[in-house]
């Protein structure tokens, strides 16, 4: 059967009626997936708007649907990332938001379609998936599927690694996602918070949110910093941190991250948000007319059982220092501590690069397990050969 594709970029802006069946073909592809949780619409159309995503300062990205008969039975997105070439000079471009049937017709032709973008555009390697960089969600879930996926990290089918695959694709990198207990601290841990605790330069607090834009700001610092050296790491502009500021305020839970200072100056930062997708399993991607106060109450009276930590990091400076070795031990008792008190049973630690052997190492001596793992793959630019 032939496969058409539609962009979802119309005369005058994005298409309402294929933007629509963007958002609704993972019903589905999910319709009998238990563990599947649909984002919220709203934040998917604002991640798609040129005029109001900060990725679009510094990248351009476009999608398509692809349909059978008139029915949509997949979807992707292509990106390319200024500040990511900028940084690593590779001529890659990504695939994101890749979703289909369990037919290699409708993935080879989505695949086949943002490749041939980028191509248009000078790439010569296309990467994915990532919606819509490295700062969004990365990664096609390859293990893990027997439970709901936490705040801003995807959920897949199983078979779609293999698709992704059978389209030409390579493995370049996996990512994992570490599942704590809350409440079970190692006595290791717990001695390493104990002695930071005790110094009288080190202090720890939770964030401020009368200063919030502030507090994301400095975490943002640490970020820039701890992580610059990280396989595909592309730093956050100004108005990303502003955006950052502005989304965070209305989910954050304060007691949940740390902020940590040695003699007044930024040193660490644990940012961790309660999980939204726990909060809205059931809203079908809408927060209206219902959805939006079932989030409030869930969020603010009942309270969240589960929690994604995002950002762990010290900022260089430090972490040849001795007397500081602790610092990470001491953040995770810290926010252990609080989410305990919070009534969190469930967290997630997310993500972390394979081959990043000391910050694993130190994740499963805090008591961390891997319990879901993410494939990102890579494939050489050969023009598929519908669009030479």
């Amino acid at each position: 059967m032939t496969i058409e594709l539609r962009s979802i970029e119309g005369k005058k802006g994005l298409d309402k009626k294929c933007l629509r069946d963007f958002l609704d073909v993972v019903e589905g592809i999910y319709r009998d997936d238990e563990h599947f949780v649909r984002t919220l619409d709203m934040d998917i159309r604002e991640r798609l708007d040129k005029k109001k995503n900060p990725f679009f300062d510094h990248g351009e990205a476009t999608a398509w649907v692809a349909y059978r008969e008139g029915k949509p039975v997949g979807r992707i997105s292509a990106s390319i990332d200024r500040a990511h070439l900028e940084r690593h000079d590779d001529d890659t471009g990504f695939f994101g938001f890749l979703d289909t049937i369990d037919d290699p017709s409708v993935s080879q032709a989505l695949l086949d379609q943002a490749t041939a973008w980028l191509h248009e555009r000078g790439m010569k390697k296309v990467r994915g998936p990532m919606s819509l960089s490295i700062n969004e969600e990365c990664g096609l879930l390859v293990d893990g599927f027997d439970r709901p996926p936490m705040i801003m990290m995807p959920h897949h089918r199983s078979y779609q690694g293999a698709l992704v695959e059978a389209a030409g694709f390579e493995k370049i990198k996996d990512l994992f996602a570490w599942r704590y207990e809350v409440g079970h601290v190692p006595r290791r841990a717990q001695r390493a918070y104990e002695a930071i605790e005790a110094m009288p330069e080190v202090t720890t607090r939770g964030i401020d949110m009368s200063n919030i834009e502030h507090d994301v700001r400095l975490i943002m610092e640490v970020f820039n910093d701890a992580w610059s050296e990280n396989w595909g790491y592309v730093p956050a502009t100004e108005r990303e941190v502003q955006k950052m500021a502005k989304d965070l305020k209305l989910i954050v839970m304060p007691e949940l991250s740390k902020l940590t200072f040695i003699n007044g100056e930024i040193a660490a930062v644990a940012l961790a948000l309660p999980n939204l997708n726990e909060l809205v399993h059931d809203a079908n991607g809408k927060l209206f007319p219902t959805g939006a106060l079932k989030l409030l109450w869930r969020l603010k009276v009942r309270g969240p059982r589960s929690a994604r930590l995002v950002i762990l990091g010290i900022c260089k400076k430090w972490r040849s220092t001795r007397r500081y070795a602790g610092l990470s031990a001491a953040l995770y008792v810290a926010m252990n501590h609080s989410a305990h008190l919070l009534g969190i049973r469930d967290s997630e630690l997310s993500w972390t690069l394979e081959d990043n052997g000391k910050i694993n190492v130190g994740i499963k001596m805090m008591g961390g397990k891997v319990y879901k793992t993410y494939r990102l793959y890579e494939k050489p630019i050969d023009l598929p050969r519908a669009h030479r």
